[in-house]
Parts: C-alpha cells; structure tokens; sequence
C-alpha cells in the first residue's frame, strides 16, 4: 500500500492516458537493467551506457522507458507505465528488471515507491533538477522519493544544489557532468585529405556545412567580406542536398564573381578556386579535417542544422552558428556556456566572426573548448558503471 501522502497526492494528480501495454514484447533472458528517462533528451547518455553494463555482466539486455520517441541498443524502447498503481505494478510484473537506472530529474512517486518497495537496486545520472508536479507542499514528499535512489549523479553544482534542497542525502550526491554520447567523429579517408591538403597549401580554409537555399545569399556575402582579409582564403561549401550544386555554382559565378570548383565533377581546387562545392556524400570527416572553422549550416534563418555540431567540435573545427538551433539545443547551449562557439546573431554579422576566427590563436582557442566539450563524459560514464556494480552486486 502506498504512504499516505502518495495517496493523497495521486487523489489530486490524476493520470490517465498511459497504462500496461498488452503489446508489451516478450521480457528477454537473463539479467534486465531498466533504463528511463522523462525525454528523449534526458536519454543522450543511454547509448554510452548499454555497451558498458552488458560488457560488465551487470546485463544481458536492458528495456528503456520513455514518452518520447525514440531508438536505444541492446533492447526495446516503451511508454512508461501510468503512475497508477495497477499500471505500475503490470510493469514491475512483466519486466522483473534487475537494475533501474534513471536520468534527468522528473519523477514518478508511484512508480518509485514500486521499485523500491520490490528491492530494485536504483540510481540517477545526468540529475539536472528534481521535479514533482504539483502545489509546493508536495515538496515535503521529495526526501522519500529520493531515497530509492542509492546513488545521485548529477549534471553541475546547479543541479547539487537542488537535489540537496529537496532532500537528497549529500553522501549518495556527486557532480560528474554528463554521461559520454556517441562518438561524433566521421570517417576520413587519409589519402584524399593528404591530396587535397597538398592541393590547398597554405591558404586558409573556412567550412560551411549543410547549407540551405535561405542561406547561399549570407554565405557567399560572408565570404567575399572575409577575403577582404585573407585574399587567399577557401570556402568549402556542403550545400544541404548535393542536386543543389549545379545552381548553386552557376549563382555564385554569375552573381558574386566567385571563382568555383564542384567536387563532383573533380575540378581540381587551385590556387584560382575561392568556393569548392562539396555535392558528395559521406566526405563530412573530410571537410571538417580541412577546416579549422566551420559555419552549422541552417542555424541562421532555421529549422536547425542539418550536420550535429559536434562532428565539427570532434574533429577540432571552431564552431559558428546562428540562433536557431533545432533539435541540437542543448549542444548548442552546452557549447555556448563553455565558451566553445561563436554565436552570429544575422547574416550581417557572419562575416565579420569569420574574419575574425581567421587569426590562427582565436580560431585554434575555439577549436580547443568545443573539443573539450564534444569529448566530455567518458569519466562520468566510466563512474556510473562502476556504481552501477556496486549496488547491483549487494542485490540478492
């Protein structure tokens, strides 16, 4: 039975709309870690887990619960269950999980107190801020529903400091930043990168990277403000779809004067070339190898990049971008905070940051704290397995 302040909580927090799932696939063999996240953002880490807690032994598979859509490896991705009795424990049933692991910082008082009451080995990572919805008096309730968690690993002192005020225990506390995401480095193929290098010499060399149409005009305005500094300087164009270049190279030849080369069609790039449309695919690796600074095309005018900036940041390319970030807002905000980008707030102002980064010192700082931030985590998520280990091996 649940704690009286539970029922009174859930008498005045209805849920309806989720529930047990009767499609529910078959529960897999062995042991079960039980992955969930509030969104689809909050699982970012879950990819860089999986590996590790199968590669230990402390699974044979894992099921994830999320209300986002979503993909994850090594198991099935689900709705969670309604934070209803009956619903919880149809799930609890059903899966028999073995470890639960949580991440961000909504909880579920219902489905907590289920799990721990069945002894079910938890912790959190990538804790950002406990929430319980509700009028402020609910807060009385966090300390309880923190408790199953036996270990609180969390994204910043920020975070600390609300996990603390809501009654975490400050020994199951620690600040490890975010869990490791997937590897963002593309593949380079070593021998074109040494032609074309040898190809460039020394000329200095700027990346715009999926750019759409809205943009062509601000990129090709951007560049013939930067050669007013660097005369030699290259553009290398990845236009946002590759049947664009023959427009494209034909717009910036009649209406800017731009001297252009397509990679298609295997235009040699000489000393002559000031754009070379890049219209092939899977050479992104390549691009960002080349350029010690790149433009995230789409960022300027929306919906978003086409390309996740930390391809660029992974491969050592200083990070431009516009407002509109997309689905990549947290990157961008996470690359913002570190001082690992610069911000061009409108096409008038692109130019000028390009030119800017053209000093070899500013561009290489950038270049330095975006791979910093992209290649953050491995520690965190080395910590959580460990802890994971740890609680899951004291389980009878």
């Amino acid at each position: 039975m649940l704690p009286a302040g539970l029922r009174l909580y859930r008498a005045l927090h209805p849920v309806a709309g989720e529930g047990g799932n009767p499609d529910w696939p078959s529960r897999p063999a062995g042991r079960l870690a039980w992955l969930h996240a509030p969104t689809a953002a909050d699982a970012r880490g879950f990819p860089s887990l999986v590996p590790g807690l199968v590669e230990r032994g402390l699974a044979d598979a894992v099921v994830v619960t999320c209300p986002d859509p979503m993909t994850c490896p090594g198991g099935p991705v689900v709705q969670p269950p309604a934070d209803r009795t009956d619903a919880v424990v149809a799930f609890l049933d059903h899966w028999r999980p073995d470890l639960g692991i949580w991440s961000g910082g909504a909880l579920r008082p219902v489905l907590l107190h289920g799990a721990a009451a069945r002894g079910l080995p938890m912790m959190l990572v990538d804790g950002d801020s406990p929430d319980l919805p509700g009028a402020r008096w609910w807060s009385r309730l966090m300390p309880g529903l923190l408790a199953p968690f036996q270990h609180l690993l969390l994204r910043n002192a920020e975070a600390q400091r609300a996990f603390l005020r809501a009654g975490a225990v400050a020994g199951r506390v620690r600040v490890t930043g975010l869990l490791e995401e997937p590897s963002r480095i593309q593949r380079v193929n070593e021998a074109e990168r040494a032609a074309l290098s040898r190809s460039f010499g020394t000329r200095p060399v700027w990346l715009a990277a999926g750019v759409p149409e809205s943009e062509d005009d601000a990129i090709a305005a951007a560049h013939l403000s930067a050669l007013r500094i660097a005369h030699r300087l290259l553009l290398i164009l990845v236009p946002d779809s590759p049947a664009r270049a023959p427009t494209l190279a034909a717009r910036l030849a009649e209406t800017y004067g731009l001297e252009v080369a397509i990679r298609s069609r295997e235009d040699d790039p000489n000393e002559d070339v000031q754009v070379y449309l890049a219209d092939t695919e899977g050479e992104m690796g390549l691009w960002y190898r080349l350029a010690p600074m790149t433009w995230c095309g789409g960022t300027l005018a929306g919906p978003g990049p086409i390309h996740h900036p930390f391809e660029a940041a992974a491969a050592g390319s200083a990070i431009l971008h516009g407002l509109h970030a997309g689905a990549a807002a947290a990157e961008f905000a996470r690359l913002r905070a570190a001082g690992a980008s610069r911000t061009v707030p409108g096409a008038g102002d692109l130019g000028e940051a390009v030119g800017d980064l053209l000093a070899a010192d500013r561009c290489a700082r950038l270049a330095q704290k975006a791979w910093d931030v992209a290649s953050t985590g491995g520690e965190a998520t080395t910590l959580a397995l460990d802890l994971a280990a740890e609680i899951a091996g004291g389980r009878g």
